[in-house]
């Protein structure tokens, strides 16, 4: 009976989302199911455009380099944040309610979760154009088509990004080797890659590591909502090596080598899209060149959607889907104006204001463990409920505030990353923000400890941190969840 019981209960949550609560035991898949909605999202054909760009200023040897530093430095940031989401169940914006505050948590979560839209209007505007090169198709067709097709994708929610990730690595590796065979019987050869030293249009090595890290740093902050998903911390780290440095190195370095054995088209606007050396082969590689395009461009569509749409759920009491109407729409809207082209701009934008997010979750996150491990228990005012158990997620007991010292650290950190990016350009932008704020919100853990300050949980342990114009409370409306390893 108990199984039965089990078996009826997870038949009845099945399509659940959990916008507002922390994923429950019974609802968390395995490392398959949450790799595959890691993994299939960088492989894409915009990261072959990014890794053709690179190897085109770089080389291939440089360019090599500096992909895989750039995802080494994700794998270390996004992995650390996967870790706490798999043990605790808990979404990027029920981690930042506990870290930054109900109020803090709508600037946070807010900002990310309209900041990966622009992502999906890229996906969006880039089905347009590919679609162009393979059938012929006017842009405008090709890109409502596609975001009809990303929308319906994600309202199916986290089982059909799953699914469509799974779908797309194969994909991807069969299209770019069938790309590679045909530049192949044009001349193209792996001497002439290896041999490939770039033409240096003012991308430095850093600034293409920038670009790597950039180009999942939203995402990447908002892993949580994917990994929340897995059975335990270690479960969500692996995940998240599946795409960081595996995927992603990868689909950047396919691009790399499209360019580097001269069978890019335009490789210094384009990249190292390839899509183009299977146009005119017959009806049934133009047919794979199209689903490939719908599955891989819709696999990061959807994966932003869900993040924005989840990221905006979990700050307001609207649900999941309806959002993913509403936003799905803006998205559409902006890809159509053409705005999605400025993505040099966009990814320099992310670099600056993004990683010190991540910064201070990890350190806060970090510190509550060490506190937990060194025998501190949480405070007694705050009740303590079963793992799982629906109290209300994110949404607080009572009041509103805003914990001054983490978005302290979030704006010194941005700041830091601006002036490096304006006074030193072609550095790494990121790294320097996500030092600056770690430090800065560290050393407020380390020597704030005189301030009276109430009590709340991020998912590890009580600790405590002063948030303006509030009294002692829990401020998640939740206790943590059992500490899964």
């Amino acid at each position: 009976m108990a199984t039965a019981a089990t078996t009826d209960r997870e038949h009845r949550t099945a399509g659940e989302e959990y916008e507002h609560t922390a994923v429950p035991v019974h609802a968390r898949k395995s490392l398959l199911s949450v790799a595959g909605v890691w993994a299939g999202f960088p492989m894409c054909l915009g990261n072959a455009v990014f890794g053709g760009l690179i190897v085109y200023n770089l080389g291939l040897e440089q360019g090599f380099w500096a992909i895989l530093t750039g995802n080494l430095l994700l794998f270390a940031y996004v992995g650390a944040l996967s870790h706490h989401a798999g043990r605790t169940g808990r979404s990027f914006a029920q981690q930042a309610a506990a870290v930054f505050g109900p109020r803090g948590r709508a600037l946070v979560s807010g900002f990310l979760a309209t900041v990966v839209i622009g992502w999906f209007s890229y996906q969006v505007g880039l089905t347009g154009t590919t679609l162009h090169q393979v059938l012929g198709w006017a842009p405008l067709w090709g890109a409502l088509l596609g975001a009809a097709v990303y929308i319906g994708l994600t309202a199916a929610g986290i089982r059909a990004l799953s699914a469509v990730g799974l779908l797309g690595v194969p994909l991807f590796l069969v299209t770019a080797a069938l790309a590679f065979w045909y530049a192949a019987r044009d001349g193209a050869s792996v001497s002439q890659a290896l041999a490939f030293e770039g033409h240096a249009h003012g991308i430095t090595f850093w600034s293409a590591v920038g670009i790597v890290v950039a180009g999942f740093v939203d995402s990447g902050t908002m892993t949580a909502d994917f990994t929340r998903w897995s059975r335990n911390g270690r479960s969500a780290v692996w995940a998240t090596a599946s795409a960081f440095p595996l995927t992603n190195t990868v689909a950047y370095l396919v691009g790399g080598a499209v360019v580097a054995t001269g069978s890019a088209v335009a490789p210094e606007t384009d990249g190292g899209s390839y899509l183009g050396l299977l146009a005119g082969h017959g009806a049934w590689i133009t047919a794979l060149a199209v689903l490939f395009t719908l599955t891989n461009l819709g696999s990061v569509a959807a994966h932003c959607l869900y993040n924005a749409a989840l990221g905006w759920s979990g700050t307001t009491p609207l649900r999941m889907r309806p959002l993913v109407l509403v936003l799905g729409a803006l998205g559409s809207v902006v890809a159509l104006t053409g705005v999605w082209s400025s993505i040099v701009s966009w990814l320099q934008l992310l670099g600056i204001l993004v990683p010190p997010i991540g910064a201070v979750l990890i350190v806060r996150q970090t510190a509550d463990r060490l506190r937990s491990r060194r025998g501190h228990r949480p405070d007694a005012h705050a009740a303590p409920t079963a793992a799982g158990a629906d109290t209300g997620g994110n949404r607080p007991a009572d009041g509103p505030g805003f914990v001054l010292p983490a978005l302290v650290a979030w704006a010194a950190g941005a700041v830091a990353a601006w002036i490096l990016h304006h006074v030193s350009p072609g550095s790494v932008d990121a790294v320097l923000g996500f030092g600056v704020a770690a430090l800065v919100y560290a050393a407020h853990l380390r020597y704030g400890a005189h301030l009276r300050r109430p009590r709340y949980d991020t998912g590890t342990a009580a600790v405590s941190t002063p948030v303006a114009g509030t009294a002692a409370r829990d401020l998640t409306g939740e206790a943590a969840d059992p500490a899964r390893v």
